[in-house]
């Protein structure tokens, strides 16, 4: 018998040691060369690593969450025959994986049965790894009927789509009222924000600030830039015009755009503004960075935001596109609700929110008039930024906003 140990290679950066994220295979599995056999997360994606060799899977070095070193046994295989399992071999010979061993949803057996639609919905939400499945088996993603939140697919989901297109049968459902409990282990991204959050508030005192802002004239001026602009795919959203006024208040208020060096006790005022964008992505929170976001006109930072925020979406994003904030803007969009209290994104001394745009009736020079109102609500670190600064940056950022053209007045 060979035996063929693949290791953990160095995936870059400095890694040490990376976490597993998810198989794709299970003991017992015959494994052609270069095929995927599953995911390992650094601290901002999920590395897809392929098997160096042909072979039978006869040890893995743990299950999704296990921390792996660099240079230590990933995968063990058997070099020198196929699994005995038919159904397993059969399903690779015609170039396609069984059911996922890992699979994260627990059904009850089926007692009902609906047709697949094959109109296709808006934006699929699912993983790289069923992205790449369907790729290879040639499905529109689109079409498989998604069980997670939000419409995600699952492996489940995929596996009974493919099922479903093999036998003409329809995708089974339960209609009777499940008592089953997910376990939801919490490992990769999701494992990091935990982390980071619980930190930020246990060692953060914040001090929220919430203000009122008018952004009627502000609405009207965006609407008429993307009227002038031909290209839908470049149109203006509220976020540029932010993150340019936040570019002159921090002029007046430096220690606002400060990041905090806890082993050193020392507090890094920044001249340059890397702008951290939150953004909501599949896998979960992502903050990507425009570096020099004070070197940016309008056009050019909404060019910019929209890059770094599809590029933490789609997980092509570079480790460096994805730290080095020195202040962060987070938006809802239409969920941005009434207020919020964002939390702040360590290292960082501020983040300032965006909520939800809305028209209200409001009293102007006497007359009750329809304005456009939005909040933005923000949170600073109150060991760095006294209240009265942090108010009085906001109030400038307010007063740019509700007269517009003062954004672009010189520096």
């Amino acid at each position: 018998m060979s035996e063929h140990i693949f290791k953990l290679p160095d995936l870059g950066e400095g890694t040490v040691e990376s976490e597993i994220g998810e198989w794709f295979i299970k003991l017992g599995d015959y494994v052609e060369e270069e095929t995927v056999v599953g995911t390992m997360m650094t601290d901002k994606a999920a590395v897809e690593l392929a098997s160096p060799v042909s072979g039978t899977v006869t040890k893995l070095a743990g299950e999704p969450g296990d921390i792996v070193a660099v240079g230590a046994a990933l995968v063990t295989f058997e070099t020198n025959k196929k699994g005995s399992d038919p159904v397993s071999a059969e399903l690779a010979d015609a170039g396609e994986k069984g059911p996922d061993p890992f699979s994260d949803v627990t059904e009850d057996s089926a007692t009902g049965s609906v047709n697949v639609s094959e109109e296709p919905r808006g934006r699929v939400v699912t993983s790289p790894a069923i992205r790449r499945r369907a790729k290879e088996a040639g499905i529109e993603l689109a079409l498989v009927p998604g069980t997670g939140a939000g419409g995600r697919i699952q492996r489940v989901d995929f596996d009974n789509y493919l099922k479903s297109q093999a036998t003409g049968a329809p995708i089974a459902r339960s209609s009777t009222p499940s008592t089953a409990v997910k376990e939801i282990k919490v490992i990769g991204l999701r494992r990091i924000i935990a982390e980071r959050m619980t930190k930020a508030k246990q060692e953060i005192p914040h001090f929220a600030y919430v203000e009122e802002i008018d952004i009627t004239e502000l609405e009207a001026l965006r609407k008429h830039l993307n009227n002038k602009n031909a290209d839908p795919s470049s149109r203006l959203t509220l976020l540029p015009f932010l993150g340019l006024a936040l570019m002159r208040a921090l002029q007046e208020f430096p220690q606002c755009n400060s990041t905090y060096d806890k082993e050193r006790n020392m507090l890094l005022q920044h001249e340059a503004v890397h702008l951290g964008v939150a953004t909501q992505t599949p896998d979960g929170l992502k903050v990507p960075v425009v570096k020099h976001a004070e070197l940016h006109d309008i056009d050019s930072l909404a060019a910019e935001i929209k890059r770094v925020t599809e590029a933490a979406r789609d997980n092509s994003a570079k480790k460096s596109e994805l730290s080095g904030a020195t202040i962060t803007i987070t938006s809802l969009g239409k969920l941005g609700g009434i207020a919020s209290t964002p939390v702040i994104n360590l290292p960082e001394v501020g983040i300032i929110g965006v909520n939800r745009a809305v028209e209200r009736p409001m009293v102007v020079n006497g007359q009750i008039v329809v304005r456009l109102m939005m909040n933005l609500s923000s949170s600073f670190d109150h060991r760095f930024v006294d209240g009265y600064d942090a108010a009085a940056m906001i109030q400038r950022i307010k007063e740019m906003l509700e007269h517009p053209a003062t954004i672009f007045l010189a520096k």
